[in-house]
């Protein structure tokens, strides 16, 4: 196929599906759009980010006392090196292991899920103890 845009004739592999600009072109044109409109950008990008409303911390801290100190002492131990990161305990994944509480009073007895185990178990169990 040839690019509309540099003219080059590449392998349809090179190409999205329904264009007719190459791959490169296309995300060169992209970083050009969004350096031009960084702006719009960045104000996008705040307003459909993960932040929660102004208060939304404190609150949750409020309600769930357990979970966050649990929470605070597993990322206190990892940081500290007296509590290490472990593979997945079901798939053995090593990226994106959440440490799992079955018991929130007990802030260091943890298991390592990855996102979509611990998502299951979740799903399965409901919410630990004393959450």
């Amino acid at each position: 196929m040839k690019c509309k845009k540099c003219l080059e004739e590449k392998e349809p592999t090179l190409f999205y599906a329904n264009d007719l600009k190459c791959k490169e072109c296309r995300k060169e044109m992209v970083r050009a759009n969004r350096k031009d409109k960084i702006e719009y950008y960045r104000e996008y990008d705040r307003k459909r980010g993960n932040r929660q409303p102004e208060g939304y911390l404190k609150e949750y801290r409020e309600k769930n006392p357990n979970k966050y100190r649990a929470h605070s002492m597993v990322n206190n131990a990892v940081r500290d090196g007296k509590l290490f990161v472990e593979p997945c305990e079901e798939c053995f994944n090593t990226h994106d292991v959440h440490a799992h509480h079955d018991d929130y009073l007990k802030p260091l007895n943890v298991r390592w899920l990855c996102a979509a185990h611990h998502r299951q178990w979740h799903v399965a169990n409901g919410e630990a103890k004393n959450g």
